[in-house]
């Protein structure tokens, strides 16, 4: 078939990349035309895939010609694939979480004009909703706490979604007409047990919990005078996150620099 979109996937042999593997492949728009991943050694040469899979990035991108780098991979290598894929023309559509807003600038202003890399802190639209609700309710409300649940093997804490979270209710704040609360901070908690309060991400306090059982999820909770407001989101299977996947591939090609968001796609 004829104009299929040329995605390589960067961390095929984790679970999202394995899901992600396995949504492109069932996508009729577009096709995987080769995985990257380390851990692959053992199954590099085995029939089981139907592309080639490489141990080095830069190996995949000398041997293949892609169109969209997709990577889900771990904060430790996501910015040197990106790197390497940026600098051949090649868009990237990220997942991994871990990297700061400043590297990410970075990254697009170095690369070729017409190249995009476009990151999304969560794929889910029910959590892009979620935060859309939470800069609604923020300007109403003086007091706000975030509290993400993940899985064990998570590799960062507080992770991107929240930190995104707390970023947008501190920016929807800043027109609010009414008086951000002075909720106790480090200043109260006890003697060798630091930290209860959470981290301090724009004045919005975020709390990480990983447990097994959990995907992601997380909630929002806005207090005021006698009442608080939640807002919440659940992932339970990795499948959730594959329809944003597929429509940031989708709409890489059209954007250029640094896009920050999957709400930037979901408005049409």
């Amino acid at each position: 078939m004829e104009n299929l979109i040329k995605v390589a996937v960067s961390g095929c042999e984790g679970r999202m990349g394995k899901t992600v593997v396995a949504a492109i492949a069932a996508a009729d728009d577009m096709e995987v035309v080769c995985g990257i991943d380390p851990a692959a050694r053992d199954v590099a040469d085995d029939a089981a895939y139907e592309f080639p899979v490489f141990l080095d990035v830069e190996d995949a991108l000398e041997d293949t010609s892609i169109d969209v780098f997709v990577d889900f991979t771990r904060p430790s290598s996501v910015v040197g694939n990106i790197r390497a894929a940026l600098a051949r023309g090649i868009d990237c559509v990220v997942g991994t979480t871990g990297v700061s807003r400043e590297e990410l600038e970075a990254l697009a202003a170095d690369a070729p004009e017409g190249t995009c890399l476009f990151y999304a802190p969560n794929f889910t639209t029910g959590a892009v909703l979620m935060m859309e609700f939470a800069r609604a309710a923020a300007p109403y409300f003086p007091e706000a706490e975030v509290i993400e649940f993940h899985h064990e093997k998570k590799a960062d804490a507080p992770s991107g979604t929240s930190i995104r979270t707390a970023q947008i209710i501190a920016e929807a704040r800043k027109d609010a007409s009414g008086p951000v609360s002075a909720v106790p901070g480090k200043e109260s908690e006890q003697a060798g047990l630091e930290d209860a309060r959470g981290a301090d991400c724009d004045g919005v306090r975020i709390h990480s919990v990983r447990s097994s059982g959990f995907v992601a999820s997380q909630e929002v909770i806005f207090g005021s005078f006698g009442q608080t407001l939640t807002i919440r989101h659940d992932s339970w299977d990795r499948a959730s996150y594959m329809p944003g996947v597929l429509l940031g591939i989708r709409n890489v090609a059209n954007c250029e620099g640094l896009v920050v968001g999957l709400e930037n796609f979901m408005q049409g």
